[in-house]
C-alpha cells in the first residue's frame, strides 16, 4: 500500500475492466484499489447462490489480476471475521485505515450502491468523484438527450440513431440489407420433432478460487434459493473471451430463427450465454458486436440473426439502461396498473401444477438462467395476469437470475414485462393466453391444463386470466390502439362465459394467496 494514498479506487463487483474510467491517471505508487465482498448484497434481495457466487468467484480473480500488474488491492473477503457487512460499514473501515485524499468509483448500475457510497463520502469529507462508465456505447446524459421532447421512448429509434452512429451493419447511410430490423425472421417454433441435437455451451468447471467461493456460499448463504451443482459460468476475462468464441461458433448461426423458442429441459438452446460476462464487464460490448458482424461478413451467420443479436446488445442493452438512469429514483415506485397480489410462494421452488412454469422456475433454480422469452413470456407473464404486485416481481428477478444488476433487470421487469410504467418501456402489456406458450414450445404437451380452454377443470390459468386481465382494464386498455384487436375478440365474449371466467380467475388467486 503506498505510504501516501492519493486516489482510493472503488471497484465495485459488476466494473471489471481494466479499461475502467477509474483506472485513468492510476499511479502505483500513489493510489490503491478498494473491493469488498459484503452480505448486504446477497440479502437486500434473497440472491440465488450461484448470483453471488458468479460476482465473488469474478472479484477474486479480478483481484488476483491486479496484484500480478503490482497494484495495491485493499480487499476484504465476505467470511473475513471483521467484515461489516455492508458497504457503508466496509468504506468507512478502509478510509480510517487508508487516510485516502480522494474516492474515485464508475458509476454504479444500482441507486441504492450510489447512494451509499456518497453518504460515507460526506461523512468521511472527502471528495467522491464519480467517472463515467464507458464499457457503454453511450451515457446516461446522451439517452436524456435522446429522450428530450419525445411523447414516447421506443427501442427503435433510439437504436437507428446507435447504428447509424457506430456504423454497425450499415452500408453507407442505409442499414445493411435494406432492413433496420429483422425481428419477424426471429419468432420461429420448433416442430414437434423438437430441435434435435443442440451444442451444449462451453462449460466452465470451477478452479481452485471459485470452489473456494462456492464452499463459502453453501455455508454462510445456506438458506438462499437455488443450486450450484451445475455451476460453470465463466468468471474470468480469459474464460468469458473463450464462451464468446463458442457461441460465434456453434450457436450464432441458429440463434435468429429460434431465439424465441423454449423446449422442455432445454434451458439454453442458441443463446449466447454472455449476459453476465457482458454485466460483470469481462466482455466489452463493442467485442460481441464485432465478432458477431464479423461471423455475418465471413458467411458464417445469416444477417437476420445477427442484427437480431446486434439489437440485444447494442440496442436493448443500451436502451433499458438510458430508461433507468432518466427515470430512477421514482421509477421504481411505479404500478400503472395497481397490482397489488403477493408473489407465490412457489416462485422459490418451482413446485406448482403449471409445466411450462415448472420449467422456467426450475431450470431458473438450478442454473440462475432463463432466456428472455422465458421470463417475459411465462414467469412474467403468469405475474402480469395474476396481478402481482410489480415490486416483488423486480426483487425476484433481481434475487433469481445471474446476470441481473438492478440498471438492466429493473426496466426489463416492472416496465417491459409488468407495464407498471404505464407505457414507457412497452407500447401495450405483453399479454397472450396459453395458447402462444404452446405455440413456442412443447410445455403444454406435458400439461395437464388445455390451453384452448378459459373455463372449467382442465382450462389454463394463462388463458383463464387473459381473458380476466382484459375485462379488469377494459377501460385503461381501450384507447391503446395496439390493443384494440384483443378489446375487440373480449367483446364477442357472451356476458356468461365472462362472468364464469371472472368467478374462475378470483378462485384461482385465492388458490395462490395461500
Amino acid at each position: 500500500m503506498p505510504k501516501r494514498l492519493r486516489h482510493l479506487l472503488l471497484i465495485l463487483g459488476d466494473q471489471l475492466n481494466f479499461d475502467s474510467a477509474a483506472f485513468d491517471g492510476f499511479d502505483k505508487s500513489l493510489d490503491a484499489v478498494w473491493m469488498a465482498e459484503v452480505a448486504e448484497e446477497s440479502t437486500h434481495v434473497w440472491s440465488h447462490k450461484a448470483r453471488i457466487v458468479i460476482f465473488l468467484a469474478a472479484m477474486r480473480h479480478f483481484r488476483q489480476t491486479l496484484v500480478a500488474e503490482g497494484i495495491s488491492v485493499d480487499y476484504r473477503a465476505i467470511d473475513d471475521p471483521q467484515n461489516g457487512g455492508t458497504f457503508a460499514a466496509e468504506l468507512s473501515a478502509a478510509i480510517e485505515r487508508l487516510s485516502p485524499q480522494k474516492l474515485i468509483v464508475v458509476l454504479p448500475g444500482e441507486q441504492r450502491v450510489l447512494e451509499s457510497l456518497q453518504n460515507v463520502a460526506h461523512e468521511s469529507g472527502l471528495p467522491l468523484h464519480v467517472v463515467p462508465d464507458r464499457h457503454f456505447y453511450t451515457t446516461p446524459e446522451e439517452f436524456a438527450d435522446h429522450a428530450q421532447g419525445r411523447k414516447q421512448l421506443r427501442l427503435e429509434f433510439f437504436y437507428r440513431e446507435l447504428r447509424r452512429r457506430f456504423d454497425v451493419l450499415m452500408d453507407g447511410n442505409t442499414p445493411e440489407g435494406g432492413k433496420w430490423n429483422y425481428d419477424s425472421d426471429n419468432r420461429g417454433s420448433f416442430k414437434k420433432t423438437g430441435p434435435g441435437t443442440v451444442a451444449s455451451p462451453q462449460s466452465f468447471p470451477p478452479d481452485k478460487v471459485t470452489a473456494e467461493v462456492m464452499e463459502t456460499v453453501e455455508t454462510k448463504f445456506a438458506d438462499h434459493p437455488g443450486s450450484l451443482a451445475k455451476f460453470d459460468w465463466p468468471v474470468t476475462r480469459d474464460d468469458a473471451q473463450r464462451a464468446l468464441d463458442d457461441f460465434i461458433q456453434h450457436r450464432l448461426s441458429t440463434f435468429g430463427d429460434f431465439q424465441d423458442a423454449m423446449w422442455t429441459d432445454e434451458p439454453y438452446l442458441y443463446h449466447s450465454k454472455l449476459s453476465t460476462a457482458l454485466n460483470l464487464k469481462l466482455l466489452d460490448p463493442r467485442e460481441v458486436v464485432e465478432a458477431a458482424v464479423d461471423a455475418y461478413r465471413g458467411g458464417k451467420a445469416n444477417l437476420s440473426g445477427v442484427e437480431g443479436f446486434v439489437r440485444q446488445i447494442l440496442g436493448w442493452r443500451e436502451y433499458v439502461r438510458g430508461i433507468y438512469f432518466l427515470y430512477m429514483p421514482e421509477y421504481l415506485e411505479r404500478n400503472a396498473l395497481g397490482a397489488q397480489e403477493p408473489l407465490p410462494d412457489w416462485f422459490w421452488t418451482g413446485e406448482t401444477e403449471m409445466h411450462c412454469l415448472q420449467q422456467a422456475i426450475g431450470q431458473t433454480l438450478e442454473y440462475g438462467y432463463a432466456h428472455h422469452i422465458q421470463r417475459l413470456m411465462v414467469t412474467g407473464l403468469f405475474c402480469l395476469l395474476l396481478g402481482v404486485d410489480p415490486k416483488r416481481v423486480h426483487e425476484w428477478y433481481l434475487a433469481v437470475y445471474v446476470d441481473a444488476i438492478e440498471w438492466v433487470e429493473l426496466p426489463n421487469s416492472l416496465g417491459m414485462s409488468q407495464f407498471a410504467d404505464g407505457g414507457v418501456m412497452a407500447s401495450k402489456p405483453y399479454v397472450a393466453t396459453g395458447k402462444y406458450i404452446k405455440r413456442m414450445s412443447n410445455y403444454c404437451q406435458s400439461c395437464q391444463f388445455n390451453p384452448d380452454l378459459a373455463t372449467g377443470e382442465d382450462a389454463c390459468p394463462f388463458t383463464t386470466m387473459y381473458w380476466d386481465f382484459l375485462q379488469r382494464h377494459q377501460k385503461q386498455l381501450q384507447g391503446n390502439n395496439r390493443m384494440s384487436l384483443q378489446l375487440r375478440n373480449l367483446q364477442r365474449k357472451e356476458p356468461q362465459e365472462l362472468v364464469q371466467i371472472t368467478d374462475q380467475a378470483e378462485r384461482f388467486r385465492q388458490r395462490m394467496r395461500s
